[in-house]
């Protein structure tokens, strides 16, 4: 088998093959064109499902060979059987905590039995896609949906517009077709964007919405300019009547600062987890960033975390442990960082990450 970290490069035309033991479930879908972006949309059936058949929505971008062949798809994955080796929960602990810890009695045994027979019923299942594609103007450089309002879409678009689709006509039919649609009048089927925003120098691939504050949106251009968004107040906020070109008001709120001036593409952004004024950016020229949209004009914490200037293309923040943050670079290289240590203390010297992970041998993005 072949390891990132001791092996060697492949050989020309050389491929690895997939290993289905390692996934409980795999599948895999080939789109029409290349896509940059993706993002899964929140449904109603809870969080940290386990049990199968599996389901999930998802918002896709294109980037086609013409402008005006570009789509957003939105798509329902449904009857995902688990495809790896089925074990039984006994073997399962095995793997975890090691057969001491497993004391399980007969019952159980007739238990997993069950559920073995349950699990080959549901391998048998072929998954099921519905989807329905919008048109969009230009390829789409990144997606991301509302949390709180999965049915708002946005997209940043490579012809220098952050377009704001309404889909809950969309995700309607979907809950319909499942016989979930209940006794409601269906939602207006809306095919364009109710708001397209041009207010950005250039195109760009930085979204990230507010998971604190509803509504709340940043987005970052290849031209270092960052512009906040919020919620208008009032009935156009997602009222009855559906979203339109009022719902939300933007605002140019940073531009190009500290040491990458002269190279201040913002690669990502993403929202603090528990504090609703708080982002941090990932951008060219090796450097993070974190703001406050209380203090404007500025970051409050430019920090060059690689010295030899290879971009900072991803960022995320740990959901649970909301002092960690996670890049990944150019050079290849992921990095975790401890951001109650983030500030050196010199604007010369790196600050000293909890880990560094090497194993990519491209750059991650």
């Amino acid at each position: 088998s072949w390891n990132p970290l001791t092996s060697g490069p492949l050989a020309p035309g050389e491929k690895l093959e997939v290993d289905p033991t390692a996934y409980k479930m795999l599948h895999g879908l080939t789109p029409e064109w290349p896509s940059l972006s993706f993002d899964f949309i929140r449904d109603e059936l809870g969080e940290n499902r386990t049990r199968f058949p599996h389901s999930a929505i998802v918002a896709v971008g294109s980037q086609a060979d013409r402008t005006d062949r570009n789509r957003l798809t939105i798509m329902k994955l449904s009857d995902l059987a688990r495809t790896g080796v089925v074990k039984s929960a006994e073997e399962e602990d095995d793997d975890i905590l090691g057969e001491k810890y497993n004391d399980s009695d007969d019952d159980d045994d007739e238990s997993d039995d069950e559920s073995e027979e349950e699990d080959e019923e549901v391998a048998d299942l072929d998954p099921v896609v519905e989807h329905y594609s919008l048109r969009h103007q230009g390829g789409i450089n990144r997606i991301r949906a509302m949390p709180q309002h999965p049915e708002v879409v946005a997209t940043w678009s490579d012809a220098g517009a952050v377009n704001l689709y309404d889909v809950r006509g969309i995700l309607d039919t979907f809950a319909r077709s499942a016989g979930d649609g209940g006794g409601a009048a269906a939602a207006k089927f809306r095919r364009d964007p109710f708001f397209v925003y041009q207010g950005h120098s250039t195109e760009g691939y930085a979204m990230d919405w507010s998971r604190v504050k509803t509504g709340q949106m940043a987005t970052g251009d290849c031209d270092g300019n960052i512009h906040v968004w919020q919620p208008a107040s009032g009935p156009s906020f997602g009222n009855a009547g559906g979203w339109n070109n009022s719902s939300f008001s933007v605002s140019a709120t940073y531009g190009p600062s500290g040491g990458n001036i002269d190279n201040p593409s913002v690669e990502d952004i993403q929202w603090s987890p528990t504090e609703s004024t708080v982002f941090a950016t990932a951008e060219c020229g090796g450097y993070v960033k974190v703001f406050d949209i209380r203090c404007k004009d500025r970051p409050m914490i430019s920090n060059k975390i690689h010295s030899n200037g290879a971009d900072v293309n991803v960022l995320a923040w740990n959901g649970l442990v909301s002092n960690l943050l996670a890049t990944g670079g150019d050079d290849g290289v992921f990095t975790v960082w401890d951001l109650r240590n983030f500030q050196p203390a010199s604007a010369d010297v790196a600050p000293s990450p909890l880990a560094r992970f090497t194993a990519h041998r491209n750059p991650i993005t």
